[in-house]
């Protein structure tokens, strides 16, 4: 997803910051599939889906608390983690599971880099404070950029 424009009023930014909260249900949910799934699982493999998990909970609720400042509502986790295991069947090979854990890393990273620029980029009051909403998303995107590298290291080490 990118972001062409700057953001311009409260409910759009509560709109992005609702993908967000999806996108972290999603890595959540699927981390947790690929754990519960996979029997003979690398335990390095494991412990790194289940930081992801955790992290991507620990974003949901701080991405939910902003939204609930502007007073808008969010998509139940267990509506968005029952229709990724409806609709998502992971391969569960190590390098396919790595994969898709890296393409879920990145796609949140630029999600997050894109939304951060849309942001600075406008020049509205929003219903938040511009300061502690930038400082969130800028540590999560950092975040995800360090899952991104911890599964790219993982996979490199295992060629």
């Amino acid at each position: 997803m990118s972001l062409q424009r700057p953001v311009g009023s409260d409910h759009q930014l509560a709109r992005l910051l609702q993908i967000g909260v999806v996108l972290e249900e999603v890595v959540e949910a699927r981390a947790d599939k690929h754990v519960s799934v996979s029997e003979n699982l690398d335990p390095e493999v494991g412990e790194l889906l289940e930081h992801a998990a955790a992290e991507s909970a620990e974003h949901r609720s701080e991405l939910e608390a902003l939204i609930a400042e502007l007073e808008a509502e969010t998509v139940p986790f267990d509506e968005i983690k029952t229709l990724v295991e409806a609709q998502y069947e992971a391969d569960e090979e190590f390098d396919g599971i790595l994969y898709d854990q890296l393409c879920n890393e990145e796609t949140a990273y630029k999600f997050y880099d894109d939304l951060i620029g849309a942001i600075e980029a406008s020049e509205i009051e929003f219903g938040i404070d511009r300061g502690r909403l930038l400082s969130t998303l800028e540590r999560i995107r950092q975040e995800e950029a360090e899952g991104a590298e911890e599964v790219t290291e993982l996979m490199e080490e295992r060629e």
